[in-house]
Parts: structure tokens; sequence; C-alpha cells
């Protein structure tokens, strides 16, 4: 009876991994598009090398496929990547293809690595590398090669809405040199520290809650002012 047990969970392992990498990314484009709109609370941490920010907290408003609106009475340093920049990427089909970069193991979850090259010129995300769990359809962990903020890595949790392919916690490693930093925090420079900080990278780590989820948000929202 063991033996028969180990059989089935070799066979239906082998089913799970041997989908090609467009199949993949086709079954986390249909998950991603399950969620037309959504907000959510968030509370912003960053450890950037000469810059001192404080925790904030903010709002953040999504509507599919590219509006993206932050609500907030502090300064919060947000990239975009994590929340819309790599699913709109993925969404254009015919203008990258995928390559299978085999199995491997992060934080005890089994993922396929699919490395996304562009194929149009001019792209923001010159390279994408994914961790995807495929049995539940969610990217554990991307790492992307950008033109305009170097390169950063983004690792994800899910907790309260996996269903949805929505985190609960998402892990910014950014470029410190080629991280494009908001305006407001330009005068937050230690330039006392910046040529013996010998640290390259910096993280931004975001926890979410309080998911409303397909409820609508209105066009007109996205083009106010906060």
């Amino acid at each position: 009876m063991k033996n028969l047990l180990v059989i089935y969970f070799l066979f239906f392992s082998f089913l799970s991994f041997s989908q090609t990498s467009d199949q993949i990314i086709a079954q986390l484009i249909t998950k991603i598009n399950l969620v037309k709109d959504y907000s959510v609370k968030a509370s912003i941490k960053a450890d950037i090398p000469m810059i001192k920010i404080l925790p904030v907290n903010a709002t953040i408003y999504f509507k599919q496929k590219d509006k993206f609106k932050v609500v907030t009475k502090g300064i919060a340093i947000l990239p975009k990547q994590g929340f819309t920049d790599v699913s709109n990427f993925l969404s254009k089909k015919g203008s990258y293809v995928c390559v299978d970069g085999g199995t491997k193991v992060l934080n005890g979850i089994l993922t396929n690595m699919i490395t996304v090259i562009p194929t149009v010129e001019n792209s923001e995300i010159i390279l994408a590398k994914l961790w995807i769990d495929t049995k539940r359809k969610l990217i554990i962990k991307t790492d992307l090669t950008t033109r305009g903020s170097g390169s950063v890595t983004i690792d994800y949790q899910y907790a309260a809405q996996v269903a949805y392919g929505l985190p609960d916690q998402i892990i910014f490693t950014v470029d410190v040199k080629k991280f494009k930093m908001p305006k407001s925090v330009s005068g937050n420079v230690n330039q006392s520290n910046a040529k013996t900080s010998q640290k390259k990278t910096g993280t931004i780590t975001i926890k979410l809650s309080s998911y409303v989820i397909n409820k609508g948000i209105s066009d007109e929202f996205f083009k106010k002012k906060n």
C-alpha cells in the first residue's frame, strides 16, 4: 500500500511539473485576471542605505489593467513592479518568450523557475525570472532586470487571499544606485554616510491586510489627487 501511495505521489508530481512554460504562465494569467479591482491596507517599511524614512501606513488601490493609486499621509517608497508591472508584462501575450529553468524548492515550496524574455523593443522589463508554485498558481519570487530601476528581487508570502493570488507580504530587494526614489525623499539622504556605506542593496517590506476585492472602483477615483 505504501509503495502504491508513493507511485501516485510521483505520478501527480510529474503531471504538475510536466507542463510547458507557456501553459504555466497562461494559468497564472488566468488567476491574475480573477481580480478586477481591490483596495488594501499597507504597512510599509523601507531599509535603504543613506536614507532615513519612518514606517508609513497607506491604502493601495488597483484596477485592471494598470490603474494604481497610493493614499497616505506620509512618504511611501512603493515600487510598482510587484503590484502592476509584472502582471501587465505577462498579460501581453506574444510580446515575450518563456524558457523553462527547472524546479527549485523555496521556503519548503516546490516551484518551477521560468525565464521570461521580451521580444518587443523598449520594454521596461529586460528580463524576468519567475519562481512559480504551479499547484496553487502563485508567484513565490521574481527577479527582474529593468531599464529604469536596475535589478529588483521580489519575494511574496500568501495567506488569506491565496484564491485570488494576492499576497499578505511583499519584500523588495532593490539596487540602491539605480532605484528611483520619490522626489519627496531626496532631502532625507544622509550625505555623511554616502561615502562610507558599502551596502549596494536595500529592502522595502510591505505588509498587506483587509483586502476589499472586486467591489468596483471608478476610473475617476484614480484621476483625483489625494
